[in-house]
């Protein structure tokens, strides 16, 4: 391995003990590690040697996260369809998409530098807007309605079909790795890892038969707006617009978006008992 990007989260002094670490590592394996301007400043990385600071670039072997999945997320969004792995540290609350937990971590990180690591690649959603824009999704897209507005009315169809119309505050549509996340709080179907399609769940849905739906991977589905008011966009918790009466957005499945770097022998089972028992401990 010649590089690595690093990234982190708004909280350097959280990380400061595990970056330390990794940047020894670094030396040791004369890996080189890259680090964009933000980041160089937010740690005062002058005490630490083997780095670079420079905008970020595809040409490296390896992006390491220490933080949570929302940087994990831009992490994977960034590198989608480069072919750089991103290997995540936990420094968040669940962090279902890390590797490993920030204790005993020097151990992994020098293996993760060795390139000992197996890669799983995830999909995604692409998400085309009525205005003609296509974003990305790799855990998930939801609609909200909009604070102090009416409830949403929201309907869904798949190819030519329209399958319901529900009153509700929001809908989710989550891949596999995102089906854990907000999809999992609204009571949506848990999609192990491998698993070929996506889920659509409701936020408080105000009716008595509104079911979560799992899309197979080919079909493309179709939101549209049937109330009177605009309904707000996020794609992987980030705001991305709105959707206005009568707008609608399409979405469709994307079999290979991101690669997520795991150590050898990591198990989507054992990952959901290890991140989901322990909070229920």
């Amino acid at each position: 391995m010649r590089s690595a990007t690093v990234l982190t989260h708004q909280r350097p002094e959280q990380v400061a003990g595990v970056l330390g670490d990794l940047c020894r590592a670094a030396v040791r394996s004369q890996v080189r590690l890259r680090f964009d301007e933000e980041e160089a400043a937010k740690h005062d990385l002058s005490a630490y040697e083997g780095f670079e600071v420079g905008p970020m670039r595809d040409d490296v072997d390896l992006c390491l996260v220490l933080g949570g999945d929302g940087t994990i997320l831009r992490a994977l969004r960034r590198y989608a369809g480069t072919g750089v792995p991103v290997f995540g540290v936990n420094f968040g609350e669940v962090g279902f998409l890390a590797t490993i937990d920030p204790d005993g971590v020097q151990e992994d990180l020098e293996r993760a530098l060795e390139g000992d690591f197996e890669v799983l690649t995830l999909p995604a959603l692409a998400v085309e807007t009525g205005d003609g824009r296509e974003l990305a999704a790799i855990n998930d897209i939801s609609l909200h309605r909009r604070v102090g507005e009416r409830v949403a009315q929201l309907a869904y169809g798949v190819g030519d079909e329209e399958v319901g119309s529900v009153r509700c505050d929001g809908l989710v549509v989550s891949t596999p790795a995102g089906s854990t996340g907000y999809n999992l709080a609204n009571g949506g179907p848990v999609m192990a890892w491998g698993v070929e399609g996506y889920a659509v769940s409701f936020i408080a849905p105000h009716s008595l038969t509104a079911r979560a739906l799992v899309v197979a991977p080919d079909d493309e589905l179709t939101i549209f707006n049937r109330g009177r008011e605009e309904v707000d966009v996020t794609v992987d918790g980030r705001p991305a617009g709105t959707i206005g009466p009568d707008g609608s957005i399409t979405v469709r499945f994307v079999r290979e978006a991101a690669d997520l770097a795991q150590v050898p022998g990591s198990s989507f089972y054992r990952r959901l008992r290890q991140k989901f028992g322990r909070l229920a401990a």
